[in-house]
């Protein structure tokens, strides 16, 4: 019996053991689940108000994107990975810009939201003399006025408070499932629902500070009256102290009405997200 006849039959006779590694194949596939898995919760945290704001430090992130992955990947149909096997790169990489621009666009549209009381503090601070005090903003990077800065941390408490963070990323979760990865998206409700975004914005900013700059407003308009009809008191020494001092006081007393004014804020934040996830799996 020849060598070759030999091992013929060895090999028909006995069951050999799988070799190591042969399931190391899978790897891939998995690998690029995952990673499709966690572009968009990603993108979303990385401009997201809270989340990406610059004192949340970049492992804290990391890890945040990493445990959420796992926990959208694990949901996801068992033929999920393997569909995207025999992708090619052009539409892979179509598929991952797609996932960034939901993200991407779901956190932007909650922070030009959450700008509207940075903006309103800076509209106070303005009227009533505060503007100078600028300081560096920790969350932008950028100086803003002192007010506008007590208005951010005043609205991240609420916003954490009655559990926005749990609802933004609950919501984002659920886009999994409206709008699968991969799936065809509609980029002019992205653009739509970004500029009507931006004019809530303002008008939320209006809203906020309308009463307390009108307040300040009368105010200023009842010192030029008194300098008006005695011109020896200067307006410098006795207008601003007072100014200052009278905003302070209204911004006190005001303090539970900005509360419910963040919380409609937030509110409306959120169902602003949601209504961009539902147009976006219409679309």
């Amino acid at each position: 019996m020849t060598l070759e006849l030999l091992s013929t039959e060895v090999l028909n006779s006995k069951q050999l053991p799988p070799l190591p590694g042969i399931n190391l194949l899978q790897l891939t596939e998995l690998t690029s689940g995952f990673f499709l898995s966690s572009i968009r919760i990603g993108a979303f945290l990385l401009s997201s108000p809270l989340f990406g704001a610059r004192y949340v430090i970049l492992p804290i992130r990391i890890v945040i994107t990493m445990m959420l992955a796992t926990m959208i990947f694990s949901g996801l149909p068992e033929n999920f990975a393997s569909s995207f096997q025999e992708t090619s790169l052009p539409n892979f990489l179509t598929i991952i810009l797609k996932e960034i621009a939901i993200g991407l666009t779901g956190g932007l549209i909650l922070t030009i939201w959450f700008s509207a009381a940075a903006l309103a503090g800076e509209k106070i601070a303005t009227s009533c003399g505060l503007g100078y005090a600028m300081q560096v903003d920790p969350s932008s990077g950028t100086s803003s006025p002192v007010i506008s800065q007590i208005f951010n941390l005043f609205l991240i408490v609420i916003f954490v408070s009655i559990d926005g963070h749990l609802l933004v990323l609950r919501t984002l979760m659920d886009s999994y499932e409206l709008i699968p990865i991969g799936a065809d998206l509609n980029f002019g409700i992205m653009v739509t629902n970004g500029i009507t975004a931006a004019g809530s914005m303002f008008l939320a900013a209006t809203i906020i500070m309308l009463p307390i700059a009108g307040l300040t407003l009368m105010i200023n308009i009842t010192i030029g009256i008194i300098t008006r009809s005695a011109p020896t008191l200067n307006l410098f020494s006795f207008g601003f102290p007072i100014t200052m001092i009278a905003a302070f006081i209204i911004l006190y007393f005001s303090t539970n009405s900005l509360a419910f004014s963040f919380s409609d804020l937030i509110r409306e934040a959120i169902e602003t997200l949601q209504t961009y996830i539902e147009d976006l799996s219409n679309g």
